[in-house]
């Protein structure tokens, strides 16, 4: 799993994520992820269109950075899952924790919002 982080207009955290979201996956980002998203506060964006399978261990991460960031008062929002990814989410009900749109605008929209 690879993570590469940029810093939008806002200002804005965006992390994509490439690879697996699997144990190994998210242990090799984890305490980064976490770090880079909740220790800001600030509003942050996550790109899942270069994830291409997600586990249990993975939506254990998504979570929890998200609750760590909203006690700061800053809001996750996903988008761009693939097919497969998007199913997973829905099947696991994430996407009623965790907003999770298809594209980077709608994501912006749904930070504004």
């Amino acid at each position: 799993m690879d993570m590469h982080v940029t810093e939008l207009d806002g200002p804005i955290t965006c992390v994509r994520l490439d690879g697996r979201l699997d144990a190994a996956g998210a242990d090799a980002i984890g305490l980064r992820f976490t770090a880079t998203l909740a220790g800001s506060g600030r509003p942050a964006l996550v790109d899942l269109s270069g994830c291409s399978f997600v586990a249990s261990m993975g939506i254990r991460l998504l979570i929890s950075t998200g609750r760590a960031l909203q006690q700061k008062g800053g809001k996750l929002v996903l988008f761009g899952a693939q097919p497969l990814v998007q199913a997973v989410f829905e099947d696991a009900a994430l996407d009623q924790l965790l907003p999770l749109l298809a594209t980077q605008a709608d994501a912006l929209d749904a930070l504004s919002a």
